[in-house]
């Protein structure tokens, strides 16, 4: 039977990370839930642990409505449960890493710093398929329609699947009942959000988020989930590039 890993960067309470393991557990598949006791957003693939006398502090959950599932809340971003997943930490190692559904999109270039596109990575690189999965809710949403994202990654998976082992994609579902169907899109150069600083003193910086004032390169993921089209990214979870360096 196939293993799979639910794990998001959002913790272990969060709707998107049950919707996603419950759809999971309908394919007859075998579910293991493994994320972060709390909010991991923009974690990336960090490996940096909650320690207890050098070990890292994990303790068995059980979730509502998702009983019947292994539940585990680590202290650690989903990078490292990721990694310490694909070392036998909560049994054999799992064929698929599902991570997810994150509350907001993540495209473009941005996706470097997600901490739902680093357990993903972090699966791939260590020979399973990776599939994070976002739902694009916007700044003030009414409604959030994870099972719906849900759905749609499951219905992903069997591609995933035939893909090479190690194979990572990123997912995004627009936050509507129904979407146009699933296409493949390049990164755009940013996100559909930036980062700014909104406050500096001696002591203290804060960031905020606000929209992108331009409108997406056309074709990339962040215009396609605009015009409400789920977008499918393949990504490598380590590449180099040739920079011809002579000593």
């Amino acid at each position: 039977m196939t293993r799979v890993l639910v794990t998001n960067d959002d913790g272990i309470d969060a709707p998107g990370l049950h919707a996603l393991a419950r759809a999971a557990a309908s394919h007859g598949v075998d579910v293991t839930i493994a994320a972060p006791e709390r909010q991991s957003s923009g974690a990336s693939a960090s490996i940096i642990a909650g320690e207890e006398e050098g070990r890292i502090a994990m303790e068995r959950r059980t979730l509502r409505g998702l009983e019947e599932l292994p539940a585990f809340a680590v202290r650690g971003g989903p990078g490292l449960i990721a990694l310490i997943a694909a070392h036998g930490a909560f049994g054999d190692p799992f064929d698929v890493v599902l991570s997810g559904v994150n509350h907001g999109a993540n495209v473009g270039r941005a996706i470097l710093h997600s901490g739902t596109v680093g357990a993903a990575l972090t699966g791939g690189l260590n020979g399973a398929w990776g599939l994070a999965v976002s739902l694009d809710v916007g700044m003030r949403p009414e409604a959030f329609e994870w099972e719906v994202a849900a759905a749609t990654a499951l219905e992903t998976v069997p591609f995933l699947m035939s893909l090479e082992k190690g194979s990572v994609v990123n997912l995004n579902v627009p936050n509507a009942p129904q979407h146009r169907g699933v296409r493949e899109a390049p990164l755009a150069p940013f996100g559909i959000v930036q980062t700014t600083l909104s406050e500096r003193d001696e002591k203290h910086i804060r960031l905020a988020v606000e929209d992108l004032p331009n409108v997406p390169d056309p074709g990339t993921d962040a215009a396609l989930l605009a015009e409400g089209y789920a977008t499918l990214t393949g990504i490598e979870p380590v590449s180099h590039r040739v920079v011809g360096y002579r000593s």
